[in-house]
């Protein structure tokens, strides 16, 4: 039997060897994990991307929590070239987002900085300097109108009605094809060879079952009109993307191809500002809706001949309200009481009307 001197001894070498085991464990950082040097694990845009929305917010993800205190302006850096970018930096969960004041240029190339001044909650710097680059969208130079072929010869063209709540003043003319006159309502049409007149429209109206060559140049404008709803959706590489997350009330916005896979409401109206060239294209997955007396405005030349609304839902302009631009519509167009428009509706289904004044562009 061992003497209690004996067990004694053993106890404690054993104590010894726990301790320095374990002080050696922790000077290598090994099965504390707390104590390694955090990483960066993703940023967006990533390094190299190209066709970066101008609106976009830029986001790094780190591998572990790190200390609020830590990310920050000077960490976390914007430049265009060598002038720092204006904006705001936030910190929630791993990520850090550096949100820009102004929109990005256009075209243009911007350098992300995140320095190891950032730590981790634990106080561990950041393992290295993390840099990159990306590339925005667009360029300065406009972007290319949609062409509307023959489809432009309409101030509204539509597919399977118009309907129209009278008194309302058109200026231009009117197509529907590829159904029948009877479905042009409200407007106590005159017949005449190839086209019909009334008198709150000043140009003519046609339908498809009209005196030739009447169906004939309405399929073609309403083949004409698909197409260039297809081409406005079709456009790659969008300026902004999700701009405001849809609710464009009260901002004012520069030309560029605009992209929602939503809805899109103008609660407040809206000014369109850009030069007699300049081109807007919207490309709105939902519906498109404009709240009641809101306006849309335009300012510094812009043209509402240059403005294309590709609207995958529908498009309604609540009583009172104001809108410019070409509508080009998959599901259907309603002008509420008293609504107006400069510009064109160009609709897959239906144009609905309620005492409106409605000018083609010049």
């Amino acid at each position: 039997m061992k003497s209690i001197k004996t067990i004694f001894k053993y106890s404690t070498f054993t104590a010894l060897f726990l301790a320095v085991f374990m002080v050696g464990c922790d000077s290598q950082n090994n099965g504390d994990p707390d104590n390694d040097a955090p990483t960066v694990l993703s940023t967006n845009p990533a390094n190299n991307d190209a066709d970066v929305a101008r609106n976009m917010a830029v986001t790094i993800t780190f591998s572990e929590a790190m200390d609020p205190t830590t990310i920050n302006a000077n960490t976390f850096t914007l430049k265009q070239g060598t002038t720092t970018v204006p904006g705001d930096v936030t910190y929630s969960g791993t990520t850090a987002t550096y949100t820009p004041t102004d929109i990005f240029s256009a075209g243009e190339v911007y350098t992300a900085n995140i320095s190891t001044g950032a730590k981790s909650a634990q106080g561990v710097a950041l393992s290295s300097n993390t840099e990159w680059d990306f590339t925005t969208a667009g360029s300065e130079e406009p972007i290319a109108a949609v062409d509307l072929g023959t489809a432009g010869n309409y101030v509204i063209l539509a597919k399977t009605a118009i309907n129209n709540n009278p008194t309302s003043a058109i200026t231009g003319d009117l197509g529907l094809s590829p159904a029948a006159t009877s479905y042009i309502t409200g407007f106590a049409l005159t017949d005449n060879t190839g086209y019909a007149t009334s008198d709150q429209v000043t140009g003519q109206i046609f339908a498809a079952d009209m005196a030739d060559p009447t169906p004939s140049n309405l399929t073609t404008a309403v083949g004409n009109m698909e197409t260039a709803y297809n081409n406005a959706a079709g456009r790659e590489n969008p300026d902004f993307v999700e701009l405001y997350d849809g609710d464009i009330g009260g901002k004012t916005l520069t030309s560029g191809l605009y992209k929602w896979t939503s809805d899109v409401i103008v609660p407040a109206s809206v000014t369109i500002s850009g030069s007699a060239d300049d081109v807007w294209i919207f490309q709105i997955a939902g519906n498109l809706n404009l709240s009641s007396d809101v306006e849309i405005t335009l300012s510094d030349g812009a043209q509402a001949e240059n403005i294309f609304w590709q609207v995958a839902g529908e498009v309604t302009a609540g009583t009172g309200s104001h809108f410019e631009g070409v509508i080009l519509s998959m599901t259907g167009i309603t002008l509420n009481t008293g609504a107006t428009l400069n510009g064109r509706m160009l609709a897959q289904t239906a144009v609905i009307l309620d005492a409106n004044i409605v000018v083609e562009p010049q």
